[in-house]
């Protein structure tokens, strides 16, 4: 880490690193919803129906189908772990 950014860091107060933190959180939360609305759209379903009824699958393993699978559990994953980061950092766990 630089000196610069170190010091920076330093020199914020808790509620203010919890703040910078609190605003990074939304942002990734906000991307990871849009991605899976998106993916609800296009295949007319929630993640884990599309798992269940094995749409990759049934799409023969084709190129899209198995990049949006992997984008979209990304997503979900990723919803899930901001979502507990943001409990976490508003209880102070």
């Amino acid at each position: 880490m630089s000196a610069v950014l170190k010091k920076q860091i330093d020199d914020m107060s808790e509620s203010e690193l919890k703040e910078v933190l609190r605003r990074d959180y939304l942002r990734k939360l906000a991307r990871y919803r849009i991605t899976d609305d998106f993916y609800r759209d296009k295949y007319g379903m929630d993640f884990d129906r599309f798992e269940k009824e094995n749409i990759v699958e049934k799409q023969n393993y084709g190129f899209e189908v198995e990049s949006d699978a992997q984008e979209w559990e990304l997503a979900i994953d990723g919803i899930k772990t901001i979502e507990k980061k943001m409990k976490e950092l508003i209880g102070g766990n």
